[in-house]
């Protein structure tokens, strides 16, 4: 018998959000008077990013890191800024989280250092009202996605088991990682479908 879900766990980029990282790469290129494929490259051709996701870096380490990576001293600010220049909110999705509120508990887990959910009310303003603490970036549990484990550290600060919650992912990896950790889980393509997959799973979604 299939347990009653109790928690839908959300990812955050390119789910909640429309994240864009070559717009972020622009906006850096322009502060470091350099080009945008050089910032890209700098940060996301070399693996970089996963040392900030996964913990291994503390948020001080990442920053003057990633400002080293790029030839520009970035400021906290700066790095917030070009952050938050790349991210557009998916109103779609948060309709969707603000109508399951009424009936399980809603958290989010980001694959990101941990200056993201630092200032998540800065980048990301409209998490707060829906999601409240129960915010968490994989930095935080020394893991990212898509191991197992660090699901289940999330799970375990959440204190809820993996066969009552569900996860929603746009990478099919990360989807993996999860159902392996023994949560339901759902690839991310559209608001509509994701409607759908939690209606499947009896997950009560009130109306607006």
């Amino acid at each position: 018998m299939v347990e009653k879900i109790k928690l839908v766990l959300f990812d955050m980029d390119n789910v909640l959000c429309d994240y864009d990282k070559m717009a972020r790469a622009a906006f850096l290129a322009r502060l470091a008077n350099t080009t945008t494929d050089l910032i890209y490259e700098a940060i996301w051709g070399t693996g970089f990013e996963q040392l900030g996701d996964s913990g291994a870096l503390d948020a001080p380490e990442y920053l003057r890191a990633f400002g080293e990576r790029i030839g520009y001293s970035l400021s906290l600010e700066e790095w917030l800024e070009a952050r938050r220049y790349s991210m557009n909110p998916n109103p779609a999705v948060l309709d969707i989280v603000g109508n399951l509120r009424g009936s399980v508990e809603v958290a989010v887990l980001t694959n990101n250092t941990s200056l993201v959910v630092d200032h998540i009310d800065v980048l990301f303003p409209e998490l707060r009202p829906l999601f409240g603490s129960n915010i968490y970036a994989s930095a935080q549990f020394k893991l990212a996605k898509p191991d197992p484990n660090c699901f289940r550290r999330c799970l375990s600060k959440l204190q809820v088991s993996p066969g009552t919650a569900f996860f929603v992912d746009d990478l099919p990896e990360n989807v993996a990682g999860a159902r392996e950790a023994g949560l339901l889980a759902h690839h991310y393509t559209s608001a509509e479908t994701l409607r759908q997959a939690l209606s499947d799973c009896n997950i009560v979604q009130e109306t607006s």
